[in-house]
């Protein structure tokens, strides 16, 4: 529905449902979207989202047989920001961990150099 049949223009980050948390009494669904751009971007398409809950509701009201159709929250999902955040974050020290036993590695090597037998050949 948010894809095809919503044609907000602030809607061009291509928004994603990553989660969606359904209250016990249906009354209440909590939408989670990751929306790809500027913060700017993310908080114009959560805009048009909430601008567009209603109509949304009542399209499903008519689409679902369930006696109430739930009110629909959309939340930005700081998930995803924050793992892609972990995982740079791994990567520098893998980086930073490769450069410190490279530079490690030349100077064991020229221990050996004296005229004496290396010990690890």
């Amino acid at each position: 529905m948010i894809l095809h049949e919503l044609n907000d223009p602030r809607l061009s980050g291509l928004p994603s449902i990553t989660r969606v948390k359904v209250a016990h009494d249906l009354s209440v669904a909590d939408v989670y979207v990751t929306v790809m751009g500027t913060p700017g971007h993310q908080n114009a398409a959560l805009n048009a989202l909430r601008h567009s809950a209603g109509l949304m509701r009542s399209r499903l009201t008519k689409a679902l047989s369930i006696r109430q159709t739930p009110f629909i929250k959309f939340h930005l999902d700081d998930a995803a920001r924050k793992e892609l955040e972990v995982l740079e974050l791994l990567h520098k020290i893998s980086q930073e961990t490769a450069e410190r036993d490279n530079a490690a590695k030349p100077a064991d090597a020229t221990e050996g150099q004296d005229g004496e037998e290396n010990p690890a050949a």
